[in-house]
C-alpha cells in the first residue's frame, strides 16, 4: 500500500512525524514524504528514515492564486505518478491544494490534519488587521472549495471544528479529533529534581501571540516582590513576524536581569529539568502546544492560557492554571502561587508527568492515528 504524506517544511517530518513514519513503515507501507521547503541534507534524513523524500513546490505565504492554481496542478501529476492509496496533508496550505491536488489525480481515499487554525484565526488584543481579514476570508473561501473533498478531517482539539466548520457552516463527510500529535516520552525523561531558587521557562518562538510579552511583564511584577525568581526565555525571534519581540527589547530585559536568554540551545529537556514550572501565556490558534507536552513528559507544572490548544494540557488546579489570555497580572498571581506554595511545584509536576504518559505518549497516539486513516 502506498502511502503519500504532504506537508510543508522537512524538518517538521524529522523532528514531528518520524514516529509516525517508523510506525507506517513497520505495517509494510510505502511512504512518500511531500515537502516544499528543504535542504539536501533533510531530505537524505527522510531517506534514511525509510520514507522516499518528494520535493514539490508550494506558495506557503501569501495568496497568489494562479501561482497557487498552477502549483496544484503540478503536484497532482507528482501524486497520479505515484498511484497511493491515501494521500494524507497536514497544516492549512498541504490540508487545502494537497487535497485539491489529489482529487484531480482521483486517488481512492483523502484525508487532511488541521493542526491549530493558525494566526488568520487567532484574536488580536486590537482587533485584526485589514491584511490578516482578507487572507482570512480567502482562507475560509478555499476551505470550502476543499474540506468537503476529503474523507476525514482531523482536528488535535475540539475547540476548533466549531470555531471552523461550524461558524463558516463548511461541510466535511467525518471529523476525528487526535487529541495532540504527541512525543517520543524516551526523549524528555522525568526529572523529580528541581532548582532551589523558583525557576520559571518559557519556550516558543518570541512572538506577541505566543505571550511572550505578556511572559515578561508578569516577570517584572514576580521579581519586584520575590527577586530570588529567574525567568528563562528559550525561542527564537521572527524578524519577518508582525508583533515579533526584538532584539533591542530583549536585550533590555536581558541586562535588567530581569530574564535570563540562553539562545539557541540543542538540549530543551535539560532545561526544562533544571526549571520548576513550564509557563505559556499563548493566545495562538494552536492545534496542541508540543512544547507544553515535553515539559509535562518532564514531569513539570504548567500555568498556560484558557484558550483553544492550550486548555487541553491543563486541568485547572491540577497540574498547573490556567489564566485569562492578555493578562500579565493573573499570570504573575499564579507565578507567586508556585513561589509560595513550593511543594505544589512537585504535587502539580506529578500530575503532568500522569497526563503526559496517558495523553502524549507518540506510540499511543499513532496507533489512534492509524485508526483514523484506517490503516
Amino acid at each position: 500500500m502506498k502511502i503519500i504524506m504532504i506537508g510543508t517544511v522537512a524538518s517538521s517530518f524529522l523532528g514531528f512525524r518520524a514516529d509516525f513514519i517508523k510506525a507506517l513503515l513497520e505495517q509494510q507501507y510505502k511512504v512518500y514524504a511531500f515537502t516544499s521547503e528543504y535542504s539536501q541534507e533533510e531530505l537524505g534524513k527522510i531517506e534514511a528514515l525509510g520514507a522516499i523524500p518528494v520535493p514539490y513546490h508550494l506558495n506557503r505565504g501569501g495568496l497568489n492564486p494562479l501561482a497557487d492554481i498552477t502549483a496544484t496542478y503540478a503536484l497532482s501529476k507528482k501524486i497520479k505518478s505515484i498511484a497511493p492509496d491515501l494521500v494524507f496533508s497536514y497544516f492549512a496550505k498541504p490540508v487545502i491544494f494537497g487535497t485539491l491536488a489529489a482529487k484531480i489525480a482521483k486517488v481512492p481515499k483523502i484525508i487532511g490534519m488541521l493542526e491549530g487554525l493558525g494566526y488568520t484565526f487567532t484574536d488580536q488584543p486590537e482587533g485584526l488587521n485589514k491584511k490578516t481579514k482578507l487572507i482570512k476570508s480567502a482562507q475560509v473561501l478555499l476551505y470550502k472549495l476543499a474540506l468537503p473533498q476529503l474523507d476525514k478531517l482531523i482536528f488535535l482539539n475540539p475547540d476548533d471544528p466549531k470555531d471552523l466548520l461550524e461558524r463558516y457552516s463548511i461541510k466535511v463527510k467525518q471529523v476525528k479529533v487526535l487529541g495532540g500529535i504527541g512525543l517520543n516520552l524516551e526523549d524528555y525523561p522525568y526529572s523529580g529534581a528541581y532548582p532551589t531558587q523558583p525557576t520559571f521557562i518559557f519556550i516558543a518562538r518570541l512572538l506577541a501571540e505566543k505571550g511572550i510579552r505578556d511572559y515578561i511583564a508578569a516577570a517584572k511584577i514576580v521579581r519586584d516582590s520575590y527577586s530570588d525568581a529567574k525567568f528563562i526565555i528559550l525561542g527564537t525571534i521572527d524578524k519577518k513576524a508582525l508583533g515579533a519581540l526584538t532584539e533591542t527589547e530583549l536585550r533590555e530585559v536581558t541586562e535588567a536581569n530581569i530574564v535570563e536568554y540562553p539562545g539557541h540551545v540543542n538540549n530543551v529537556s535539560e532545561w526544562i529539568a533544571k526549571s520548576s514550572v513550564f509557563v505559556l501565556p499563548s493566545y495562538y490558534r494552536e492545534g496542541v502546544p508540543r512544547s507544553t507536552q515535553e515539559a509535562m513528559a518532564i514531569g513539570r507544572a504548567v500555568i498556560t492560557t484558557d484558550v483553544p490548544g492550550c486548555r487541553e494540557t491543563v486541568i485547572d488546579g491540577v497540574n498547573g492554571f490556567l489564566v485569562e489570555k492578555w493578562n500579565s497580572k493573573a499570570l504573575a498571581e499564579k507565578m507567586i502561587y508556585f513561589i509560595e506554595h513550593p511543594e505544589q511545584v512537585k504535587i502539580m509536576g506529578d500530575e503532568s508527568y500522569r497526563i503526559a504518559q496517558e495523553k502524549f505518549d507518540a506510540d499511543k497516539v499513532n496507533t489512534r492515528l492509524l485508526e483514523i486513516l484506517g490503516l
